[in-house]
């Protein structure tokens, strides 16, 4: 194989990653009314640090565990933002439907 195979290769795996951000992204979106309805934050330090230590019990590298959890931080970081923003458009119709009736 060449360079351009193996970037293809990495192409194709960065796809795959992508979809999967994707589909974390929509679990989220789900699970944002639940939290909403129980009173429970958008920031979870507890529920996050299970993630990172189920990940660190899963990792079997490459990676170390340090690399690992820089990369889930940084994921866990951004479903917050996704989160906030749902919550955000949602509040914002409440508001707009409240002032239409």
């Amino acid at each position: 194989m060449d360079l351009v195979d193996w970037r293809e290769r990495i192409n194709q795996v960065d796809r795959r990653i992508l979809d999967l951000l994707s589909e974390r992204v929509g679990y989220v979106l789900n699970l944002a009314p639940l939290k909403r309805q129980e009173g429970i934050p958008i920031h979870e330090p507890r529920r996050e640090a299970q993630v990172l230590d189920n990940i660190k019990a899963q990792n079997r590298g490459p990676l170390n565990n340090e690399a690992v959890c820089r990369i889930f931080k940084a994921v866990m970081t951004e479903m917050r933002a996704v989160q906030a923003e749902q919550n955000k458009i949602e509040n914002d119709g409440d508001t707009e439907n409240e002032t239409d009736s």
